[in-house]
Parts: C-alpha cells; sequence; structure tokens
C-alpha cells in the first residue's frame, strides 16, 4: 500500500492506496482543494467537517450536470493534440501486426 498526503484547507490527511494509484489520489485531493475557499465561506468558517460537506455537495452536483448532459462534458474535456489520434492508431496497429507475428 501506498501512503499519499493531501492538504486541503490548510490541513494534511493521510491517504492509503493501492501502488500506483497515488497520482490519481493526489489529483482528486487537489480538485477538494480548488473547491475549499467556496465551501468554507459556505459553511461560514464554522468547522472542517461542515465545508468538506459543501465541497461534496458541490462535486456531486457537478457529477450530476455531466450525468444529464454528457455532451456537456465532452465538450468540456481538453481536445487531444493535432495528430495524436492517428499517431496512436498507426502505434495500435504496429502492435497488433507484431502481435500477430506477420
Amino acid at each position: 500500500m501506498a501512503e499519499v498526503t493531501l492538504t486541503i484547507g490548510g490541513r494534511h490527511h493521510q491517504v492509503l492506496c493501492r501502488d500506483g494509484e497515488e497520482a490519481q489520489v493526489e489529483r482528486l485531493g487537489r480538485m477538494l482543494e480548488e473547491r475549499w475557499a467556496d465551501a468554507d465561506r459556505a459553511a461560514g468558517g464554522l468547522s472542517a467537517e461542515r465545508a468538506m460537506m459543501f465541497v461534496a455537495l458541490m462535486l456531486a452536483d457537478d457529477l450530476d450536470e455531466a450525468r444529464r448532459n454528457p455532451a456537456a462534458a465532452a465538450d468540456a474535456a481538453p481536445a487531444l493534440p493535432p495528430g495524436l489520434a492517428d499517431r496512436l492508431e498507426a502505434i495500435a496497429a504496429a502492435l497488433e501486426q507484431s502481435a500477430s507475428g506477420s
């Protein structure tokens, strides 16, 4: 097991995850931190638990919107660099050819 330290709202949280998942957990932690200031204001600065609840509600709202409107979520996805799709297809074809022994 790997251990990652997330800093959210100025507090450090130790999180265990499977080996190799550290970058994903850190990315998710940054998403929480990005919303912390707004959530803390919404919570009136009363408690970290209440602020974290507001962070969760904000993320749940984003998820709900993406589920209800998947086309908008797809439009928001970053575009691939020019030619990348063609290069990936060529690599896949070469790997398939190599695997078949041709």
